[in-house]
């Protein structure tokens, strides 16, 4: 995944006033390696629930399917807190397996392959059923700065392109 970054660095000229200088833009390359997305939404944070296991992409089925569920897949792909946790493929049908029903997650889970469920490639389900989840998103999200310096006093920081 292609991700663009701004390399920006704030002169503080005084106590009230400072001067922000854009340095250049930065492009990276990233090995997406998550195991969880989103499909069919207006954004990256919303949409069908959709499992990578064994290989392939799969659905998550609506049974049991809540907040504390919508909360584990809106940490795991870094969208903020859960809005909505919907069901009855409110994001559209998807296709293929549907590898989980009746996920029981806390919510405190670091991934919904950690939250319990009853087995992954049984089901009574199908897709008419799939599970998604509207996440807040996240605005802006700024690495950490690092002060570089005294004359004047100046901090490095880097923001991703929105």
């Amino acid at each position: 995944m292609q991700q663009h970054f701004y390399l920006i660095v704030i002169y503080l000229k005084s106590p009230i006033t400072f001067s922000i200088a854009l340095l250049f833009s930065l492009s990276f390359t990233f090995l997406d390696i998550r195991n969880v997305r989103l499909v069919g939404g207006n954004s990256r944070c919303a949409g069908r629930v959709e499992v990578l296991h064994r290989g392939h992409w799969g659905t998550v089925c609506d049974i049991g399917w809540d907040l504390a569920d919508a909360a584990v897949v809106c940490r795991e792909l870094d969208c903020g807190e859960p809005v909505d946790a919907l069901g009855d493929a409110h994001f559209g049908p998807g296709s293929g397996p549907i590898w989980t029903n009746r996920s029981t997650c806390i919510g405190s889970e670091s991934t919904l392959k950690n939250c319990g469920s009853v087995e992954w490639g049984i089901y009574e389900c199908d897709h008419t059923k799939d599970a998604g989840v509207i996440c807040s998103g996240k605005l802006f999200q700024t690495l950490p700065c690092v002060y570089i310096g005294n004359n004047p006093p100046a901090f490095i920081f880097v923001h991703p392109k929105i």
